[in-house]
């Protein structure tokens, strides 16, 4: 397998640092962009009409933040023919390995174009300029149908089950209230609450917590911190082909990162054992006390899936949350099938481009670590409303 080629070494031309073309140029995101770039994120991705500073200035920072802050961007914005700024492309640097050959990746995030002074060119030079460069795979787990609409001419491989999104709903009444909450902040709270209170009463036996899918009394679950769970993900990882290949204090300061979002509540962990204490699987879950929680990462070892499937639910149950959901992905697809009042959609494009074919083959078959911490849903981008809080 001739994979080494294809990394960045002696013999590899470096793409050039500005791509132009009769459309306009392409080059990496500076700090002085960043305002601008805040500024059509929160028109396209929050809908926001009336756009105040406060707004700008936080997203704009926590931009430098993420893209910026090693000094390296890998962020792409695509200037128009009058100098101005059309399109911008978030791109965050990681690392994989296929078989132990170390690959370097790109993580796509948000993907726009300013409409008023765009004329469909910003989104192909974006990204034909992102194939030129560095990276020996692209991949995103976050693709509207747009990007999708732009990428699928461009050779990336959709993988159907990671697109879609799981909900177990624990109390029906009170995850409605605390979806219109999110929706519309300004409707009345005890209103929405006490209804919830009295709907979940006549439903309660319904929604009655389901039997635990794993029947040895020898697997236990328990909470765990951020640094157990650095520890013990790489190995959980390691019967994918294609995985992450984290450095020492890569995997904590990610995760520091991810302890940032707001807006699902703190970032819990947890893991299952058995009776020796070694670690069978782990888990990563935003939630609070009548809010949805959202599962950030998923992981188990062999057979242990139903396991840790059952202490993650478990865990957001006893934490006061009214439902839960996150990211499906075929490993686990067997043990979600065997929970009632669960409920699929699709949530996002899960998309990977590569020149290696070695790499394109384990994509088609799903030995792919990806999604989670290797994607960009746990970027505050993600989800939570700037300047509002």
């Amino acid at each position: 397998m001739n994979i080494a080629s294809a990394n960045a070494g002696p013999g590899m031309v470096a793409a050039p640092s500005v791509v132009e073309s009769q459309h306009g140029s392409v080059r990496p995101l500076a700090a002085e962009d960043l305002e601008h770039v805040a500024a059509l994120f929160l028109t396209k991705f929050r809908h926001r009409r009336r756009l105040r500073e406060r707004a700008i200035a936080q997203t704009a920072e926590y931009m430098r933040e993420l893209y910026l802050g090693d000094g390296e961007s890998k962020a792409l914005v695509q200037i128009n023919p009058q100098g101005r700024l059309g399109g911008f492309l978030g791109v965050l640097k990681a690392r994989y390995e296929l078989n132990g050959t170390a690959l370097n990746a790109a993580i796509i995030g948000p993907f726009m174009a300013d409409s008023g002074i765009d004329h469909g060119w910003a989104g192909p030079q974006l990204l034909r300029a992102l194939h030129q460069g560095e990276f020996d795979l692209q991949l995103t787990d976050s693709a509207n149908r747009t990007s999708l609409a732009f990428a699928r001419p461009m050779k990336y491989q959709l993988l159907p089950v990671h697109c879609l999104e799981w909900t177990c709903i624990f109390r029906p009444g009170a995850m409605a209230a605390a979806v219109l909450h999110r929706k519309w902040p300004g409707l009345p709270r005890f209103a929405l609450d006490s209804c919830a209170r009295a709907f979940d009463a006549l439903a309660r036996r319904s929604f009655e917590p389901p039997p635990q899918h794993s029947s040895s009394q020898r697997i236990h679950r328990e909470p765990i911190d951020a640094a157990q769970f650095a520890e013990r993900l790489p190995t959980l990882t390691s019967d994918y082909a294609l995985r992450p290949r984290w450095k020492d204090g890569e995997l904590p300061q990610l995760l520091a990162l991810a302890a940032e979002k707001r807006a699902d509540g703190p970032l819990h962990f947890g893991g299952t054992y058995d009776e020796t204490g070694k670690m069978l699987g782990c888990y990563a879950f935003y939630g609070q006390p009548g809010g949805i929680a959202n599962l950030l990462q998923i992981q188990a070892s062999g057979s242990h899936w139903a396991a840790t499937l059952d202490g993650l639910i478990a865990a957001a149950r006893e934490m006061g949350c009214v439902g839960i959901t996150g990211q499906t992905q075929g490993r686990f697809m067997p043990q979600l099938f065997g929970y009632k009042d669960l409920f699929f959609r699709y949530a996002g494009g899960t998309m990977v481009r590569s020149r290696i074919a070695e790499v394109a083959e384990a994509v088609r078959s799903g030995d792919i670590f990806i999604g989670g911490l290797m994607g960009d849903r746990w970027t505050r981008l993600s989800s939570d409303d700037f300047g509002r809080a």
